[in-house]
């Protein structure tokens, strides 16, 4: 088959990372490339950083179209069903809010657990992947007991009741470099190209940087469980979590 490409100077506007709690905008079909649209802004969020992408649908005049992958590459591509609606088309785009919600949630509480290791245990985060019912996190520490398990649980469980604040924002990279923690931030594995680093706080706990989406307040998370762990190597471990 062969590709329509309708090429456009213009980025992709991430509303996705602001508007997190919206679920409804209108856009611009900059251009098309086989069953991919590429919009001149966009609250669904693409595939990266361990958290999913979004789902949802597009609608024109009635007709409508799902969206079924996003991706980030040189801009964000959404992947639709059907032939796709054609450059220079308004669209309204709705993303499935109880999914993004349910990655919210799990993208936070791993921000939370991250710092917890790290503070409780020295153990770094090496890496993440989030679902919709479920999450896991490999840290840097040979293997926890069952105790610790349960002092993890704990720890966490309190900091959610305390509802702590999250917040998000951008900060010029020389200023983070300099201000801000390495071991939380991580800020040295960015591209030397990026030197704008949006931060993501929760109150008195954590900063780290993170272009992925969060809830406002960590009392939105449900309780905390550890529900399994993998052992990846002679000092690391994966830790299975879900949020009830």
């Amino acid at each position: 088959m062969k590709s329509r490409v309708f090429f456009s100077p213009c980025m992709t506007e991430a509303l996705y990372l602001e508007a997190t709690e919206e679920r409804e905008f209108e856009a611009t079909v900059e251009r098309v490339v086989d069953d991919r649209v590429v919009l001149d802004r966009t609250l669904f969020y693409p595939e990266g950083g361990g958290q999913p992408f979004d789902t949802g649908v597009f609608e024109v005049d009635g007709e409508t179209w799902n969206v079924t992958d996003v991706q980030k590459k040189d801009t964000v591509y959404h992947t639709v069903d059907g032939t796709p609606p054609e450059a220079g088309t308004t669209v309204t785009g709705r993303i499935d809010w109880d999914r993004r919600y349910a990655h919210m949630q799990y993208h936070t509480a791993q921000h939370l657990l991250s710092a917890v290791l790290l503070d409780e245990y020295d153990a770094s985060t090496t890496g993440n992947q989030l679902y919709t019912d479920r999450a896991r996190i490999d840290c840097a520490y040979e293997r926890f007991t069952d105790e610790e398990f349960a002092h993890i649980e704990s720890v966490m469980n309190d900091r959610i009741e305390d509802g702590l604040e999250v917040t998000w924002y951008e900060l010029d990279r020389e200023e983070a470099e300099s201000s801000l923690d390495p071991e939380r931030t991580r800020i040295h594995l960015l591209p030397e190209s990026i030197r704008e680093i949006r931060i993501v706080e929760i109150e008195a706990f954590d900063k780290t940087a993170c272009a992925g989406t969060h809830v406002r307040r960590t009392d939105e998370l449900g309780e905390f469980r550890i529900t399994g762990r993998e052992t990846k190597g002679s000092d690391e471990e994966r830790l299975k979590f879900v949020l009830d």
